[in-house]
Formats: C-alpha cells, structure tokens, sequence
C-alpha cells in the first residue's frame, strides 16, 4: 500500500487522542492522528515523523500523521491500513488458495468483521484484523490499553468457529523486526483471556510484521504468536522463593559482576559445577579483570584452560575482552545486544550475564532449564528442535519478574540440576512447582522431555608415543585451526600400530628406539569423534640429533607447568612423570601442605 504526498516533520505533542503538533519546514502544523491508542514509547517530542497532506481542500485538519520513527526504524501509525495490507496479502495468494470472494465489513448474526473469504473448495472464512504499534525489545504486544471492544470481538469469533465457519484474528504488526507476538496481559488481562478461549474453540490465530517505509507499508512474514502458559506464570514467585531458600553456596554467585559471570558460564558448558570451582578460582586469581584476560599470552590462557577442554571456549573468551577493550573502552557491556554482540557469547551466556550481573529479564535457557520448562508444560515436542527451544524461550522471557530476573533464572537453573534431574526420577515430592507441573500430574515424567538422538560419533584408532630420551620427553604442538588446535600433544599417528610397526615410524622420523614398551590402551570421547589409543613407551638414543618431525624435548617439570596439554593424553601422563590441569593442582596443593607441616 503507497501514500501519495508524504512529507517529513518533528514531532511535538499530542493534546488529545485525536490530534499532534508537528514541526515542518519551521512551521507548526496541527495533524490528525489516524490511531487512537495511546503510541506513547514511540511519539515522543523530537521524534521524526511522516504526514500526508490531505487532498480534501474543505478538512479543517490539512495533515494525516502516517509513521514515525522509532529506535532507528519505521513505524507505521495509521489504524486503517491494516485490513488494507491483510486484503493484498489474500489477494497474492499467500494466505488461502484458489480465493473467489473478499468482502469487507462482513456481518454475521449481530457481529460486524473486518473481511470475509470464500475459496472454490467452499471454504467461508471470517477474519478479524488488528493493528499492532506497541512493542519493546522485539516483542509486539496488543493492545496497549484495555479494549473491551476486542474481547467482544475475540467471542464473536469464536461463535463463528463453533457453528462451522473458519474464523481467524490477524494481528499486524506495524513495524519490523519483530521476534514475536503476544497479547498484552498486563494491559488487559480480559483480552488475553478471551483470545485463548477462542484459539481453544477453533479460533486461528496469525500475526504478520510488515515492511514499512515512509510512503508505503506491506505485508512481511509471519511471526510467532506466543500465549503465556498459566502454569509457568503460576511458578514464578514460587521459584524465586525456593531458590534463595536453597541456592547452592557457589563462588561466581558472590560479588556477580559481569566479567565473573562471564568467566563462570564459560567453563561451567559442559563442565560439571564441582570439576570448575578449582579452575575458576586459579583462573580469577591470575587473570582478575578484562584487560589481563585481553593480554594474556595464548600459552598461559590455555594452560589455566587445561583440563577442562573444549580450548575453543577460552580462545572466544579472550577475543571478547580484546573486543570489550577497543570498543567499550575496557567496560563489560551493560545490554543484552551489545553482551550478545561478543565473540563465543550465544543467547544461553548473554541472558545469564544480563539477568545474573544487570538483572535484565532476559532468559537463560540451558539443558536444565529446557527440562524444567518441558515437564511443567507438558511438552512432547523433541527440545532439540530450533522451534521448540525459541517457544519455550518466549514462554519464559514473557514471565521473568522484573524485579528478580537473577534470582528467577538461576532458580530453574537451579532446580534442573537439583530436583528436576535428568537421567531418573526427577524428585517431584521436593519440587516447589509440583503443583503446577503438567508431566507430575500426568505421570509423564519419565517420557518428557523428549531429546533426538545427536549423530553417532566417528570412531577413530590413534597410536600415541612417549619417546624418552634420558630426563627429557617430546611433544609437540598441533595445527593452528582443527581439533585441539594449538595445543601441545604427545607424537602419535592415525591407525593401530604393532610393535614392530611403531618401531618402524620411529625409525622413519630419524629415531633410533633402543627399547619399546606397550602401554595401556586408552580412549577418550570428544563431541563429534571417539579416540581408541594404542600406546607405546619408546627409549630412544640421540632423540635431538637425527629427528626429522618439529619436536620439543621438555624435562617433566617444565612440559607440566609451561606447555597446555590436553586431557586426551592423560592415560599416557603418568609415562611423562607429569599431571595434567586438576591433578596436578592437586599434587601441588599436597606438596605445599608437607612442605608447612
């Protein structure tokens, strides 16, 4: 849909629901408002907006005001185009096929609806439109003030689908972006209410954003419609009660500033919560802040990391603080965009960083969380699927109190990993939303959630060598991108060797084996791939002179304390005389206690 004659002002205020002041070209002009509701968060004075001059030399009122913008985007005000933009979009087919009829302000009974459709299937649709202007933080929301007119609406509807018709609301979003809709309970609850009651008795429900320019609005694409479950929002204050009852005394819950966690989130992925506390107190100790974590050396930060894999995580990390030093001047960002903008940071770690250090009610949705939120739902749907998690996501991002997101978040966190566990039976006699709880009351606890299996890993045979020479051990460093990439390996080659076999690879990288002991097998399981390793025990003579493959000759002390070493070689550690991350730790600590007594 096109505007003929649009032109550009300044808003300046709106005396009533019917007309604004707008600035143009230094003139005051008085425009009409072709939109009743209240569009306060978007007409602001000095915000930039669209008028239509009128073609109606007789109107009192010269001007239409058709949009304005808002946070950098167009937002299209007028109140009577979104039937015209739901017609154009029937009209392109993109709606219901083989369309022989649209009318407009179609009666049925005692009610009036915006359009009416038949299709040569015999189809005959009623559809009610409604306009959509309120929106924060991509989430559009109607209506922004109670509107008993549209509950009546909502049961007409309904009606129409209980006697056969097909009924449908439309809800255009007058703007874009927009990552979902909702109806806007805390306006009008009513509203919220009569529209589930009519999606229950058949009523379809669709929301389009649209693409808006200054002279032109249409059609754009469908955008969730999300409903707030009962029992989910029933759960809130109950969690929140729970949780600073029973929350778990863990060191990145004092002092949570965003760089803490930051740093605990990261390790805690895939990391069990008492395998991190010793990492993340060695790692706070020796890099405090943002600007040691930005100039570490990539040695010393993988050497911190060692042991708890997954180095790519550590790597990211590092990248981010450089980042938050050149663009935010050394300063953690204080925005959920700007916290998600870094590098490794997804939407899981950028909801905990905002809702745990700024509380933001933002969610944070993990394995544990994605658990709790089936079971109380009652969701059958494999959580693994992209659609499921972003529902579930909305779900929960609609109920954070806004005044204990941290607490709240941390809450389900805290109960997945606590009572609603994975694995067996969830404990649902000390569950604080049992009685909410869909799967508890239905028996389903043991079948939901649903999770798809992930592809088998590859399985992969590697025979791995501790070439010995007198005190000194080799190792080497791996390829700058792939698996463990920069880190410090023992020697070992794809295939499982014979004796004889790897005493010939030793001899053929220029070694000279004076003695070859079998060692145990080992395996270790990465995300994607599985390694059964063959090992060996090589005495060798000379091992610096003849070498043709790039090898460092480390004594024990120093591959321990200076080279980052992954644990996929810890079967083979003990043959080096060195520990790998926790482990040696450990020895040190025990060592340091002797060394006291």
């Amino acid at each position: 849909m096109r505007y003929n004659y649009i032109e550009s002002g300044t808003f300046l205020e709106r005396p009533n629901r019917f007309i604004a002041y707008v600035e143009r070209d230094g003139r005051t002009e008085t425009v009409h408002v072709k939109n009743t509701a209240r569009c306060r968060e978007i007409l602001k004075h000095g915000a930039a907006v669209y008028i239509q001059k009128s073609d109606n030399p007789e109107r009192k009122t010269k001007w239409d005001l058709i949009a304005a913008v808002k946070n950098g985007r167009i937002v299209n005000l007028d109140s009577q185009i979104p039937n015209k933009v739901v017609k154009e979009y029937i009209e392109k087919g993109k709606w219901f096929a083989h369309v022989t009829q649209i009318r407009t302000e179609a009666t049925y009974g005692k009610s009036r609806f915006d359009l009416y459709v038949e299709t040569e299937e015999g189809r005959k649709i009623f559809i009610e439109v409604k306009g959509v202007t309120l929106e924060e933080d991509g989430i559009a929301r109607f209506p922004d003030a109670p509107s008993e007119r549209a509950v009546k609406h909502m049961e007409e509807l309904a009606g129409a689908a209980e006697n056969g018709y097909e009924a449908y609301v439309c809800f255009v979003i007058q703007m874009k972006p927009i990552r979902f809709f909702t109806p806007n309970a805390e306006a009008h609850p009513e509203f919220a209410k009569a529209l589930r009651r009519a999606k229950e008795k058949g009523v379809g429900l669709l929301a389009l954003d649209c693409i808006v320019k200054k002279d032109s609005i249409s059609a754009g694409k469908e955008v969730p419609v999300i409903l707030p479950e009962d029992c989910l929002q029933k759960s809130a204050k109950p969690l929140v009660d729970w949780f600073r009852e029973h929350k778990r005394d863990l060191p990145w819950r004092k002092n949570p500033t965003a760089y803490r966690v930051w740093v605990s989130e990261i390790m805690l992925q895939q990391t069990r919560v008492e395998a991190v506390k010793p990492f993340y107190a060695r790692f706070m100790e020796a890099l405090p802040d943002i600007e040691s974590l930005a100039k570490a050396s990539e040695e010393r930060l993988l050497k911190l990391w060692e042991g708890l894999g997954y180095y790519n995580r550590a790597r990211n990390m590092q990248k981010a603080a450089v980042q938050i030093m050149e663009k935010y001047s050394g300063r953690f960002p204080d925005t959920y965009d700007e916290i998600r903008s870094l590098s490794g940071v997804g939407s899981y770690t950028a909801g905990a960083i905002s809702s745990f250090a700024y509380g933001i009610p933002k969610p944070a949705v993990d394995g544990n969380v994605l658990r709790v939120a089936a079971r109380l739902l009652g969701i059958r749907d494999d959580i693994m699927r992209q659609d499921v998690r972003a529902f579930m996501e909305a779900q929960i991002e609609l109920i954070i109190p806004k005044d204990a997101a941290s607490d709240f978040n941390q809450g389900l966190i805290e109960l997945g990993a606590l009572v609603c566990v994975p694995n067996g039976e969830p404990k649902c006699g000390e569950c604080p939303l049992r009685p909410y709880c869909v799967s508890a009351e239905e028996g389903l606890t043991g079948e939901i959630p649903v999770r798809s299996k992930g592809k088998s890993r590859r399985v992969e045979d590697r025979t791995v060598f501790v070439f010995r020479d007198g005190d000194t051990v080799a190792i080497k460093k791996r390829p700058g991108r792939g698996l463990l990439a920069g880190l410090y390996e023992l020697p070992n080659v794809t295939g499982k060797l014979s004796v004889d076999e790897a005493g010939a690879y030793a001899k053929s990288i220029g070694l000279t084996p004076v003695r070859i002991i079998p060692l145990p097998e080992g395996k270790h399981i990465f995300s994607h791939i599985e390694w059964h390793m063959t090992g060996y025990l090589i005495q060798v003579d000379e091992l610096e002179k003849r070498r043709t493959e790039e090898m460092i000759f480390a004594v024990p002390k120093e591959a321990e304390q200076k080279y980052p070493i992954p644990a996929a070689f810890e079967t083979y550690t003990d043959y080096m005389e060195i520990r790998l991350g926790q482990d040696k730790f450990i020895q040190d600590e025990k060592q340091e206690a002797k060394r006291n007594v």
